[in-house]
């Protein structure tokens, strides 16, 4: 077999003269991992500037977000995403920045919603759902989740540091169970000295509403956030300060490879979730690619640099050569950031979420 080129991080992807494992062949990478989950970013700006993942500091006034001839068409994403789904994708997860800012996104949710056996997600802070929940079920959406950080007011609003309050996110989280949504998942990003103090209020709120809550360690994604390992709350502590107070025992997962650590109310009560992105690396299970805003392919989320598509999508390459092209990335990838992370590696310029999701 002949060696899989390594393509180049910026310009054109240049098509492999290698050939791709037989169409309907699930790609494998160097590290035995297939592709299961593809993330698409569908815009690059957001109503909020999480301190997280959009630091008001960089993303001002004055930040240069994508323009929109430079975004991929709906067409164009939904093309990519048939290629992914004949390789072994199961699973499309929409993001962005906040993906309900994409005019007409429910289009797009329609054109995916046709691709066979594939799962339709989308991740959102909630806040334009009480507009868009029915209009994105109807357009074929399967599940939504939604990003909340805190549920007392003066915590929130510092996290979002866009003065939005907790009532517009709780007021999307139930136009999305109005709508059919359900479970919800609800995403609390925890960072130490922050919002930490508030995770069993969060649970205290949520346990019985048949909403799954997971707590998130605050992760070195991308070059603004000011990560250290300080301010992470490894996932072990969260679970043990709801233990105290609701005992709580743990589930297997649903599929080889999930993200979430499952736990349960021993009294029945519900279910929540762990992430532990930073204490408990997952890499070897990972089966996660990302495609961004403008159409670049991210093996990682911790990754410096992406793969172009757009420039071949957009210079007539046929089925075929995109095929050929994504699977030369994918059997190419080897990463095992969190597996390998230091303080030297953590402080690498890397992608910013906000870009390519989370």
């Amino acid at each position: 077999m002949k060696s899989i080129p390594i393509y180049p991080a910026s310009g054109t992807l240049p098509l492999s003269t290698d050939e791709p494992p037989p169409a309907g062949a699930l790609l494998v990478d160097q590290r035995g991992r297939t592709v299961h989950d593809l993330r698409i970013s569908v815009t690059d700006r957001c109503n909020f500037r999480c301190i997280y993942c959009m630091p008001r500091e960089v993303f001002d006034a004055d930040h240069a977000f994508l323009a929109r001839k430079e975004l991929l068409s709906f067409e164009e994403i939904t093309r990519v995403a048939r290629l992914f789904a004949a390789r072994g994708v199961r699973k499309i997860r929409i993001t962005g920045g906040e993906p309900l800012l994409r005019k007409h996104v429910e289009n797009l949710i329609a054109q995916l919603a046709e691709i066979p056996d594939v799962e339709l997600t989308l991740t959102t802070n909630g806040v334009l759902l009480p507009k868009l929940a029915r209009v994105l079920r109807a357009a074929g959406l399967h599940r939504v989740t939604v990003s909340l950080d805190a549920i007392d007011d003066a915590t929130f609003r510092k996290m979002n540091d866009a003065d939005y309050p907790v009532s517009a996110v709780l007021k999307g989280i139930a136009a999305a169970e109005d709508a059919g949504f359900g479970p919800i998942k609800v995403n609390m990003v925890v960072k130490r000295g922050v919002n930490d103090h508030g995770v069993i209020d969060m649970a205290r709120h949520f346990r019985g509403t048949g909403h799954i809550l997971r707590f998130i360690e605050f992760m070195d994604v991308g070059s603004s956030n000011g990560w250290e390992m300080s301010a992470v709350v490894p996932s072990r502590e969260i679970i043990e300060r709801i233990h105290q107070v609701f005992p709580v025992e743990q589930i297997e997962p649903n599929y080889t490879g999930e993200v979430a650590e499952r736990w349960r109310y021993s009294d029945g009560s519900g279910e929540l979730g762990v992430i532990s992105s930073v204490t408990q690396a997952f890499c070897s299970t990972c089966t996660r690619i990302r495609l961004s805003t403008e159409g670049k392919l991210y093996t990682c989320l911790f990754a410096q640099s992406g793969h172009d598509l757009r420039t071949l999508l957009r210079a007539g390459a046929s089925d075929p050569d995109l095929d050929r092209a994504i699977a030369a990335v994918w059997q190419h990838r080897e990463d095992r950031y969190s597996e390998i992370r230091t303080a030297n590696t953590a402080g690498l310029r890397k992608i910013e979420m906000s870009y390519i999701g989370g």
